[in-house]
């Protein structure tokens, strides 16, 4: 489905900003299944970074050991971002929800794009993040990045000799 592209991103360094000031993360849509970018994605905060992390899924009961919430209503705190992992048509919704709590971000994952969600969000005074993945933008930002998105531990930009 090809979307409509003229709305602009925040900028790398707003994007830096924005994962500075936040201090929880709801994922919603989150999976229990390790195949699933939302399992990755979790998996990764919760080991490498110091955000609290809420799960949202309304037919799952725990994720990592974690409860999951049905809602965003049922967290208990209001998220500082409110990360997507959604289809399409279901991000007016979660923008409706995200508002009605309170987040000050929605972040829509990679490949996920939506115009109209966007302005909504930034009308009512919301961050918005589209197609990026928050795993990678914290790595790339806190140097957990490397060659295909994992930490290598290589710190030399020379190629490794094998023995």
């Amino acid at each position: 489905m090809t979307h409509d592209r003229s709305w602009q991103g925040p900028s790398a360094a707003e994007r830096l900003k924005i994962l500075r000031e936040t201090k929880s993360i709801a994922i919603v849509g989150a999976s229990n299944k390790p195949s699933r970018a939302s399992y990755f994605v979790a998996t990764y905060l919760l080991s490498s970074s110091k955000y609290t992390v809420y799960f949202v899924n309304p037919v799952l009961d725990e994720i990592l050991g974690q409860p999951v919430y049905k809602s965003l209503a049922d967290l208990p705190e209001v998220p500082d971002m409110v990360e997507v992992f959604r289809k399409h048509d279901d991000l007016p919704g979660v923008l409706d929800e995200a508002l009605a709590v309170g987040a000050k971000t929605l972040w829509l994952q990679l490949g996920s794009w939506h115009e109209e969600v966007a302005r909504r969000a930034e009308a009512a005074g919301m961050n918005v993040v589209m197609d990026r993945c928050v795993k990678i933008e914290h790595a790339r930002f806190y140097g957990g990045l490397r060659l295909a998105g994992f930490n290598t531990g290589v710190i030399s930009s020379k190629r490794q000799q094998l023995a």
